[in-house]
């Protein structure tokens, strides 16, 4: 069986079972308090707690996905028998529609006789806290047979997905694979509990578990993992959705890529913070390790998912290995005569991970407590040296620089609707006269694109748009995704601007001490005077209302 009947053959078993297929999510995901799409209930994770609007959205409160997911958490243990960065999660998740027996029969049917597998062990909650020992569980495994039956502690409690959320113990399936080593395949979540906080605060006792009114069903089972122990291969890099890579370097690269071309097709593109940093990470990993260019792993993975998924890096991969190369080759030969991760990445542009991954390989030890106070430094300095954002300091609130700072705001949001979210502020300038905006981007704007992001300004302009002013921790505004200057250091609690539409939703969310204008109708009409380079890959529009 190749990856693509086992896709089909657990979707049909399903919905021949009362299941609705669902659609694969996007990797970037609607909950904010996760980076990427992490599992296959993520979508699904609001029904669990209002399972009414299964039946609305759905037309059924039992559903089944095969899902795409990113986890990054395990990057230093991608290359061996199990671990990746992307995957295909196999799922089954019910909304009050059915019990522990029926989810754990329905498994046990598929691996047994629709696979032919055998099971090696399954697990079941020995129970801790308010949550009692899993003999319901226990029960159903002994009527169907399974001889052995294991009893666990919290690694069968799953925790809630991002922050608070649905959960509750679990029941894990294990197989042996073509080494006769016995692999998790299957993980089925009863959703019985609301945490009100994250697992690790619930690990602490710092939050608590609310029953719910009806069980959920969640199930996970990794399709890489499954195809390993179908086909009787050793690992997931020999299944056919890979080309057999041998070598760790070249399994990281084979998986880097993967995940990078799936984020990319997603709507990700490479930049110096969240999603796209990851992104970012992985392509420059990919980088370090492939001996080859990476145009030719991106056509085998397009290939392999041909038919399957769209994917297109609209180019992305290329660029960023074309300007990561250099900056590689240079700080690796740095490297082997001076090992200070300051010194390599203010001058050679070295990522700080990569001197870690490179010092723990060659047995050496880097100091990041002097890496961390060297870059405070450099920040602080770096701060001084753009704070002439008001000529003259924030004394200087007058009614004209004001406008002018309001519609600073607007043009990086222009500019990021135009050419993409990866532009980020590195500095800035503004007095009576006009607005200076730097900005992290690798070329110049073309004449079409200064029109479409003088249009976006003016538009909001004209639409008279709410500004609105919130002081909040420091990384409630991080996570929320309110800009930042580039390289600037902030306080615990920080003021952001908000300019928002009639419905609440932002045009806008920047890191600022303000002023600004209570509507943007106050600004009138908006002109870039000049767009031009200042550094290596950073430009300065200077702009002015009229």
């Amino acid at each position: 069986m190749d990856s693509s009947e086992i896709r089909s053959r657990f979707l049909k078993f399903f919905e021949k079972r009362g299941h609705k297929i669902i659609p694969s999510s996007s990797l970037v995901p609607g909950d904010p308090t996760v980076l990427f799409t992490t599992a296959g209930m993520q979508q699904f994770k609001p029904y669990y707690t209002n399972p009414k609007d299964a039946d609305k959205d759905f037309g059924s409160r039992n559903i089944t996905t095969v899902q795409k997911c990113i986890r990054t958490g395990d990057i230093d243990e991608v290359g061996d028998a199990t671990h990746l960065t992307f995957f295909e999660m196999l799922g089954n998740f019910s909304f009050g529609g059915y019990d522990r027996g029926d989810a754990i029969t329905y498994a046990h049917d598929f691996i047994t006789k629709e696979l032919g597998l055998e099971i090696s062990y399954v697990t079941f909650y020995k129970g801790e806290g308010v949550v009692p020992r899993d003999e319901e569980s226990k029960g159903i495994w002994t009527s169907l047979g399974v001889k052995d039956i294991r009893e666990d502690g919290k690694d069968v409690f799953w925790g809630p997905t991002g922050g608070s959320g649905p959960c509750g113990p679990t029941t894990e399936i294990y197989c042996k694979n073509a080494d006769g080593q016995d692999v998790e395949i299957w993980n089925i979540v009863f959703n019985e509990y609301f945490c009100d906080g994250s697992r690790e605060k619930l690990d602490k006792g710092e939050a608590k578990l609310k029953k719910l009114d009806v069980l959920g069903i969640d199930t996970g089972m990794g399709l890489e993992r499954l195809l390993a122990t179908a086909q009787k291969k050793k690992n997931v890099y020999e299944t056919d959705l890979f080309n057999n890579e041998q070598a760790k370097d070249e399994r990281i690269v084979a998986d880097h890529i993967k995940a990078a071309l799936f984020m990319i097709s997603d709507g990700v593109i490479p930049a110096n913070t969240g999603r796209g940093y990851i992104l970012r990470r992985l392509i420059r990993r990919a980088v370090r390790f492939s001996k080859q260019s990476l145009v030719q792993e991106i056509e085998k993975i397009k290939k392999i998912y041909k038919g399957v998924y769209e994917l297109n890096d609209k180019g992305e991969i290329e660029k960023e290995e074309s300007k990561f190369r250099e900056t590689l080759n240079k700080g690796l030969k740095e490297f082997e005569k001076n090992t200070d991760p300051f010194v390599l990445f203010t001058t050679y542009g070295f990522p700080i991970e990569l001197t870690l991954e490179l010092a723990k390989e060659k047995g050496k030890t880097i100091d990041l407590e002097d890496f961390n106070k060297k870059m405070a430094e450099h920040q602080k300095l770096s701060q001084t040296s753009s704070a002439g954002m008001f000529k003259g300091g924030m004394a200087n609130h007058n009614e004209k620089t004001i406008r002018l700072h309001t519609a600073h705001h607007l043009l990086l949001a222009g500019l990021q609707s135009v050419v993409g979210s990866s532009v980020k502020q590195k500095g800035s300038n503004i007095t009576e006269e006009r607005l200076r905006l730097d900005f992290l981007f690798d070329r110049k704007l073309t004449d079409e694109e200064k029109k479409k992001v003088e249009d976006f300004v003016n538009e909001k302009i004209g639409q008279g748009l709410d500004v609105v002013r919130k002081e909040m921790p420091l990384e409630e505004a991080k996570k929320i995704g309110a800009e930042m200057e580039f390289g600037a250091k902030y306080p615990d609690i920080v003021s952001v601007y908000f300019i928002e539409d009639k419905d609440g939703k932002s045009v806008s969310k920047e890191f600022c001490g303000g002023p600004h204008v209570k509507s943007t109708k106050e600004l009138g009409h908006f002109k870039i005077q000049k767009e031009e380079a200042v550094a290596k890959g950073i430009r300065r529009i200077k702009a002015v209302l009229i």
